[in-house]
């Protein structure tokens, strides 16, 4: 009988444990509510109390992914041996140039320089992919990211909440630096908890678009899901990006599955001299909500992609498989398909139209 009490007693302890942190901890963020729920029912891709994807979408079989789980937590030998070459340069980050400019952070992070205006995109600079300090941390880079460089930002793009595309620690270290927040439904209620004023957020639906600096911003779909903690499931919304500005027209996917909706956007506004696509993190478990670096390629195509940069790699390793494989597996698909691509390094800013590096840094830290 003690024992089972004394089980029971354990138990009730962990939950009440864990739902303290999860109402108390800042970075777990602030579900819509109020007028803004409101506003957000409103949406044609809302039903039922969650936002729904365009297709018929699974997350995940999840007795398939325990099973990979000791796999991602305890096996070394599939992450990088040494500290990942990094291409920063001392003021590089403040350039003003009216150029189209590119930096690349690691994993879905970017720093834009597009027509005079300076943008970052889901720029997750921080440590930990987690809402706790022990959660996946990010591969050792031979330099941290020069955040004290990150200054003046004109606009911030947000894809979705998670936690390795909407990081709590980078958002409280620059909002300061940054004029303007655009992102799907809802993921403003989290930067509002946070401290960041309404009036610098602009959230859209898909399709719907804004212009800022000379520059059209729309969402755009994409087959993923959201969340931040136990109770907030799809409670806010997930996009995919195009930037349009007068010289240069910028896909940006966020993380999704394949579909349709690739071909939908190529169509409506392609093509794209530029297409930033998700490539990395991928398991059968979960293939609806992230691509094959096959299936990268062909969504890259179907986009109407004159040129396609694989992202979502190269900092975290958040699936099982091996940190190098999806860029390896992408190149050989887009070479086979003959798409165009690039591969800078990380830290590397380059001109688009102009620089086209194709750079297998990633050896360095085998």
């Amino acid at each position: 009988m003690w024992t089972t009490l004394s089980v029971v007693s354990v138990i009730v302890l962990l939950i009440g444990a864990v739902a303290i942190f999860v109402n108390t901890s800042p970075q777990m963020g602030q579900p819509p509510k109020g007028s803004d729920l409101e506003r957000i029912r409103k949406s044609g891709n809302y039903e039922g109390g969650s936002f729904i994807n365009p297709m018929e979408t699974s997350t995940g079989d999840i007795w398939a992914a325990l099973k990979e789980m000791p796999k991602m937590l305890f096996d070394d030998s599939n992450n990088p041996h040494r500290p990942l070459p990094v291409a920063f340069v001392d003021e590089a980050l403040r350039k003003a140039d009216s150029a189209t400019h590119l930096t690349w952070f690691g994993h879905s992070a970017f720093l834009l320089e597009l027509q005079g205006q300076r943008i970052l995109i889901d720029p997750m600079l921080g440590d930990v992919a987690s809402p706790v300090p022990f959660g996946t941390k990010r591969f050792a880079y031979q330099r941290n990211i020069p955040l004290e460089q990150l200054r003046d930002i004109d606009v911030v793009v947000i894809s979705h909440d998670h936690y390795d595309h909407l990081d709590y620690p980078s958002i409280i270290g620059l909002k300061n630096e940054i004029k303007h927040f655009i992102t799907p439904l809802g993921v403003g209620s989290h930067l509002k908890s946070w401290g960041v004023p309404s009036e610098k957020i602009t959230e859209l639906d898909w399709w719907e678009s804004v212009r800022m600096g000379g520059i059209d911003y729309t969402s755009a779909p994409s087959r993923h899901f959201s969340g931040r903690g136990l109770t907030d499931r799809d409670a806010t919304q997930w996009a995919s990006w195009i930037l349009k500005a007068r010289d240069q027209n910028i896909y940006f996917s966020g993380d999704s599955g394949y579909g349709p909706h690739f071909r939908e956007i190529g169509e409506k506004y392609g093509p794209f001299d530029l297409a930033m696509m998700e490539c990395g993190q991928y398991n059968k478990a979960w293939s609806n909500i992230h691509m094959m670096p096959e299936e990268t390629v062909q969504a890259a195509m179907d986009v109407n992609a004159k040129v396609t940069l694989p992202i979502h790699w190269g900092a975290f390793r958040l699936a099982p498989h091996g940190w190098t494989e999806s860029v390896e597996r992408f190149t050989q698909a887009a070479d086979k398909n003959e798409l165009p691509y690039l591969l800078p390094e990380i830290g590397e800013r380059f001109r688009l139209g102009n620089d086209f590096p194709k750079r297998t840094w990633w050896t360095q830290a085998l």
